[in-house]
């Protein structure tokens, strides 16, 4: 079983940036694939970005550009770096994690990030 926390997550104005941690409770070098998900009030949990070892990232149309994914491994981290925030971009986001072709496997519990327009 993997344990993933969040950290990072507030009330930012639009235009501003968020960094979303993930930290998982095994070295971040077991698991292959990690990344973000968000779900909106009323809306489904969609894939924000992803990142696979070691370093291939994939990412939304809606974040592209304003949203980077990386691993800090010596951190034992993965990180969210979100700019030029919208207010489309309010959502829970979600760290996620899997291995061996199993997406997702695991799941945090969630972090709010609230863009005040």
């Amino acid at each position: 079983q993997v344990q993933l926390v969040e950290s990072g997550g507030g009330l930012v104005q639009a235009g501003g940036s968020l960094r979303l941690s993930c930290a998982p409770s095994v070295s971040i070098f077991s698991i292959d694939d990690l990344g973000w998900y968000r779900q909106a009030p009323g809306k489904q949990r969609e894939l924000v970005a992803t990142i696979t070892f070691p370093r291939r990232t994939n990412y939304a149309d809606s974040v592209k550009g304003r949203f980077t994914i990386s691993r800090d491994n010596p951190k034992n981290t993965v990180i969210l770096q979100m700019t030029s925030l919208k207010p489309e971009d309010t959502a829970v986001y979600y760290c996620a994690a899997g291995s061996g072709g199993r997406w997702p496997d695991y799941w945090g519990q969630g972090t709010q990030v609230t863009v005040s327009s």
